[in-house]
Protein backbone atom coordinates (compact mmCIF):
# COMPACT_ATOMS: atom_id res chain seq x y z
CA UNK A 1 0.00 0.00 0.00
CA UNK A 2 1.43 3.40 -1.16
CA UNK A 3 2.19 6.14 1.71
CA UNK A 4 2.57 9.79 1.23
CA UNK A 5 4.34 12.12 3.64
CA UNK A 6 1.74 14.07 5.75
CA UNK A 7 3.08 16.06 8.72
CA UNK A 8 6.15 16.35 11.17
CA UNK A 9 5.08 17.22 14.89
CA UNK A 10 6.35 19.71 16.93
CA UNK A 11 6.13 21.17 20.39
CA UNK A 12 6.32 25.01 21.02
CA UNK A 13 6.02 27.39 23.84
CA UNK A 14 5.57 30.23 21.90
CA UNK A 15 2.73 29.22 19.49
CA UNK A 16 2.30 32.84 17.86
CA UNK A 17 6.20 33.61 17.00
CA UNK A 18 6.43 30.32 15.91
CA UNK A 19 3.46 30.37 13.22
CA UNK A 20 4.57 34.37 13.16
CA UNK A 21 7.75 32.86 11.34
CA UNK A 22 6.72 30.07 9.54
CA UNK A 23 4.10 32.22 7.34
CA UNK A 24 6.34 35.03 6.81
CA UNK A 25 9.47 33.31 5.87
CA UNK A 26 7.70 29.97 4.27
CA UNK A 27 4.32 29.98 3.75
CA UNK A 28 2.22 28.57 5.96
CA UNK A 29 -1.63 29.22 7.17
CA UNK A 30 -3.72 27.51 9.56
CA UNK A 31 -5.38 24.77 7.81
CA UNK A 32 -7.08 23.91 11.10
CA UNK A 33 -7.33 24.22 14.61
CA UNK A 34 -9.05 21.70 17.53
CA UNK A 35 -9.65 22.88 20.72
CA UNK A 36 -7.82 20.84 23.25
CA UNK A 37 -9.65 22.47 26.43
CA UNK A 38 -7.69 24.56 28.92
CA UNK A 39 -7.13 27.10 26.30
CA UNK A 40 -4.81 24.76 24.83
CA UNK A 41 -5.02 24.43 20.72
CA UNK A 42 -3.38 21.73 18.41
CA UNK A 43 -2.50 23.74 15.42
CA UNK A 44 -2.43 22.70 11.72
CA UNK A 45 -0.10 24.71 9.56
CA UNK A 46 0.28 23.92 5.93
CA UNK A 47 2.07 25.63 3.07
CA UNK A 48 1.07 25.64 -0.80
CA UNK A 49 3.07 22.57 -1.07
CA UNK A 50 1.24 20.65 0.95
CA UNK A 51 3.79 20.24 3.96
CA UNK A 52 2.25 20.02 7.34
CA UNK A 53 3.37 21.02 10.83
CA UNK A 54 1.20 19.76 13.38
CA UNK A 55 1.88 22.35 16.41
CA UNK A 56 1.54 20.87 20.00
CA UNK A 57 1.45 22.99 23.45
CA UNK A 58 4.13 21.98 25.51
CA UNK A 59 2.69 19.93 28.72
CA UNK A 60 6.15 19.48 30.08
CA UNK A 61 9.81 21.23 30.19
CA UNK A 62 12.15 20.71 27.88
CA UNK A 63 14.79 18.33 29.68
CA UNK A 64 17.94 19.55 28.08
CA UNK A 65 19.70 22.32 25.53
CA UNK A 66 18.65 22.60 22.22
CA UNK A 67 21.05 21.58 19.47
CA UNK A 68 22.63 24.14 17.43
CA UNK A 69 25.06 23.84 14.25
CA UNK A 70 22.84 21.63 11.97
CA UNK A 71 20.58 19.60 14.79
CA UNK A 72 21.50 16.85 16.92
CA UNK A 73 23.82 14.11 16.00
CA UNK A 74 22.39 11.51 18.31
CA UNK A 75 19.36 9.79 16.66
CA UNK A 76 16.58 11.68 16.23
CA UNK A 77 14.97 14.44 13.99
CA UNK A 78 18.21 16.33 13.31
CA UNK A 79 16.31 19.04 11.16
CA UNK A 80 13.70 20.41 8.79
CA UNK A 81 14.75 21.70 5.00
CA UNK A 82 13.20 23.93 2.37
CA UNK A 83 14.60 24.54 -0.51
CA UNK A 84 15.01 27.57 -2.30
CA UNK A 85 16.48 29.21 -5.33
CA UNK A 86 19.05 31.76 -3.52
CA UNK A 87 20.37 31.07 -0.02
CA UNK A 88 21.82 34.24 0.31
CA UNK A 89 18.88 36.08 -0.95
CA UNK A 90 16.98 33.90 1.29
CA UNK A 91 18.82 34.93 4.21
CA UNK A 92 18.81 38.57 3.24
CA UNK A 93 14.74 38.42 2.97
CA UNK A 94 14.63 37.14 6.48
CA UNK A 95 16.75 39.55 8.22
CA UNK A 96 17.63 39.50 11.82
CA UNK A 97 15.15 36.50 11.84
CA UNK A 98 17.31 34.18 10.07
CA UNK A 99 19.61 33.36 13.35
CA UNK A 100 22.18 30.99 11.76
CA UNK A 101 23.41 28.28 13.64
CA UNK A 102 25.91 27.19 10.62
CA UNK A 103 26.66 28.20 7.39
CA UNK A 104 26.32 29.16 4.86
CA UNK A 105 28.15 26.10 3.09
CA UNK A 106 29.00 25.34 -0.35
CA UNK A 107 28.78 21.38 -1.25
CA UNK A 108 30.05 21.98 -5.02
CA UNK A 109 32.84 18.91 -4.58
CA UNK A 110 29.52 16.80 -4.19
CA UNK A 111 26.72 19.16 -6.45
CA UNK A 112 27.71 21.90 -8.22
CA UNK A 113 25.64 24.84 -6.89
CA UNK A 114 24.66 22.78 -3.80
CA UNK A 115 24.78 25.74 -1.15
CA UNK A 116 23.21 25.50 2.36
CA UNK A 117 22.48 27.27 5.62
CA UNK A 118 21.18 26.37 8.82
CA UNK A 119 18.94 28.49 11.43
CA UNK A 120 17.38 28.59 14.46
CA UNK A 121 13.46 28.52 14.45
CA UNK A 122 11.80 30.91 17.59
CA UNK A 123 11.87 27.62 19.39
CA UNK A 124 15.33 27.04 19.01
CA UNK A 125 14.46 23.85 16.06
CA UNK A 126 17.10 23.85 13.58
CA UNK A 127 15.60 25.11 10.12
CA UNK A 128 17.77 24.37 6.28
CA UNK A 129 17.36 25.96 3.63
CA UNK A 130 18.98 24.75 0.60
CA UNK A 131 19.78 25.55 -2.92
CA UNK A 132 21.17 23.23 -6.13
CA UNK A 133 20.33 20.23 -4.72
CA UNK A 134 19.56 17.48 -7.63
CA UNK A 135 19.00 13.76 -7.40
CA UNK A 136 22.15 11.20 -8.92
Amino acid sequence: MKASFFHIAVTVKDLKKFETFYAKHFGFFRARVIDLGDDAELVFLKNDEGFYLEVFPPEEERPCEMAGADGPHYPGLRHIAFQVEDVDAKLEEMGEDAVLSLGPLRFDDFIPGWKTAWLKDPEGNIVEITQGYKDS
